[in-house]
């Protein structure tokens, strides 16, 4: 890890065609500004973090409905349907 000291104003080149600019700085918090190419993601961590963690719990099934499932499944045919 590169660890730098920058003022307001002040920017980081990542490659080529990353520029990162400190904006502002307050108390605890710097903001700052990323200008990348469109192709190139430029997410939070915790957002993408959290997105994991939704698709996992959007793909684990509860009990209860996996039973009902195999209920459905294995039930016979009705006759009334026909």
């Amino acid at each position: 890890m590169l660890v730098l000291s920058r003022r307001v104003g002040e920017q980081i080149l990542i490659g080529d065609d990353i520029v990162v600019t400190i904006l502002d700085s307050r108390g605890d918090g710097v903001r700052i500004g990323i200008d990348a190419p469109r192709s190139t993601r430029v997410n939070r961590a915790e957002v993408v973090e959290a997105v994991k963690e939704s698709n996992v719990a959007a793909t684990t099934g509860d009990a209860a409905a996996e039973d009902e499932l195999i209920r459905l499944v294995s039930a016979p045919p009705r006759s009334d349907l026909a």
